[in-house]
């Protein structure tokens, strides 16, 4: 296979690029906020998209409410099999006053395309729909198997997504799997932290607010903790050897255990002392820094009896090592398309690499989310989520050769 099929793929996506937009726009149209996570309309827009194309799609449902899409090229045999993996559900729109376009619509305005959903990740999606379909046109003139998977409730870290559809269709692990989720500014994303969820409950007598004593209450005792472990903020990791080059990112967070207590319970009125209260914690832990080791880090900073820590989920940092064929033909591809190497980095939030990788499957992250997460104004710039659908197909085509 030589470098002129993918210069071709290359202007066809280019010559296609309206097409791109419009097809973004489509996707932000159709609502998929988790929660609750209904992700139907979006997969009907995917499924038409490809299937105008030539491309035939399956559904893969464990909710009716939140398919799973599966469109495959068969290119004949030969070459390997290449996955591409997106999810539809959008994380909330957070202050919807404070957004200064709109929310459910497309705005393509400074060579940003605006929109819930955008960076993270329908324009990843539409990106790797449109490298899809180019692909198609041209598979008489490479070997291989390219599938393109849309998989709902991921934004939650639930069951109804890539869960589900690996367990119900293992053939659709491949040989190598790319995901569209941004680790932020472009950068390429080998590596992603671990995660540890812990339930933390103090208990002390009842009894009314006016004989509260100093640190006695479950409230007061909870508030201790969390102000004592709040210092493991400031841990940072050292890489394994095999990561020797990734960074840490903007402020070298990549690297640094993040612990956040996410909600807090207590009491039913403030006249009383409270008999119990609870935090959430989430702890992301880099490599170099496992869920095991960290929770035995917090279970030594409680009080014995009067704090009880309960793990609700956990697994520890993942990554795919540099000298993998996937790491250096996508990095290739980016440097060719982008003009400049990409920084290898941790991400931050989990993704579903994981899940490949979990079943041996080398798998990385690289799209167009242009900061470290989504929020008001919701955007990727145009430019980047169309050289991000050529670095798909080039990568997926060299890919496919080896």
């Amino acid at each position: 296979m030589s470098s002129g099929l993918a210069d071709t793929v290359c202007r066809d996506i280019d010559a296609a690029r309206e097409e791109l937009i419009e097809l973004c726009g489509q996707l932000v149209a159709a609502s998929s906020v988790n929660p609750p996570g209904r992700t139907v309309e979006v997969s009907d827009v995917l499924r038409a998209y490809l299937s105008g194309h030539g491309i035939p799609t399956e559904r893969v449902a464990a909710d009716d409410d939140a398919p799973n899409i599966i469109g495959c090229v068969e290119a004949g045999a030969g070459g390997r099999h290449v996955v591409f993996n997106a999810h539809m559900d959008t994380m909330e729109a957070g202050d919807e006053a404070a957004w200064t376009v709109p929310i459910m619509r497309l705005s393509r305005r400074n060579g940003r395309l605006y929109g819930l959903g955008m960076g993270n990740m329908k324009g990843a999606l539409a990106a790797m729909c449109l490298a899809t379909t180019i692909l198609n046109r041209h598979s008489n003139a490479w070997r291989g198997r390219l599938t393109m998977t849309a998989v709902s409730d991921e934004v939650m870290f639930g069951e109804r997504g890539a869960v589900f559809l690996l367990q119900q269709r293992p053939d659709m692990t491949g040989d190598f799997l790319i995901s569209g989720e941004g680790p932020g500014f472009m950068h390429f994303a080998v590596a992603e932290k671990g995660l540890l969820w812990l339930d933390v409950e103090t208990r002390s007598g009842g009894g009314h607010a006016s004989r509260a004593l100093r640190a006695d209450t479950a409230v007061m005792k909870l508030a201790a903790f969390l102000a004592q472990i709040d210092a493991m903020n400031e841990m940072y990791a050292t890489l394994p050897r095999e990561l020797t080059g990734v960074s840490g990112g903007e402020g070298n967070l990549g690297l640094r255990l993040s612990l956040n207590a996410g909600t807090l319970a207590a009491g039913t009125v403030r006249s009383q002392v409270a008999p119990r209260a609870r935090a959430q914690l989430d702890v992301r832990l880099p490599p170099g820094i496992t869920a095991q080791a960290c929770e035995r880090m917090i279970r030594e900073q409680a009080d014995g009896d009067a704090i009880n820590i309960a793990v609700v989920k956990s697994w520890d940092a993942n990554w795919t090592a540099l000298d993998n064929p996937l790491v250096v033909e996508l990095a290739a591809a980016a440097t060719l398309v982008r003009g400049t190497a990409p920084p290898f980095v941790v991400r931050l939030p989990g993704s579903d690499a994981r899940r490949w990788r979990e079943l041996g499957v080398p798998a990385v992250c690289y799209g167009p989310q242009p900061t470290l997460s989504a929020g008001v104004d919701d955007y990727a710039n145009e430019q980047d989520v169309a050289d991000c659908a050529k670095i798909y197909a080039r990568t997926a085509l060299a890919l496919m050769r080896r």
